[in-house]
């Protein structure tokens, strides 16, 4: 599906996120997922979702600039 070349790039993220993605893992175990293909199937359900993604990820920012996420 995917037949591009991968970057890696390094991301901090709250504690909250750490725990969803762990959860996850976990969940995904018979699959032997790892946090990076966690991160990169939930990244790309979003880029392919009818979402208008700029609207929506600055909305994101915006609320967590405020505290509010």
């Amino acid at each position: 599906m995917f037949d591009m070349a991968k970057e890696k790039f390094g991301v901090a993220v709250d504690e909250e996120i750490v725990r969803e993605v762990d959860e996850l893992v976990a969940e995904c175990d018979d699959l032997g997922a790892s946090r990076s293909e966690i991160v990169e199937a939930v990244l790309t359900a979003f880029v392919q979702s009818e979402t208008k993604h700029v609207e929506r990820v600055r909305e994101i920012i915006i609320r967590k600039r405020k505290g509010g996420f």
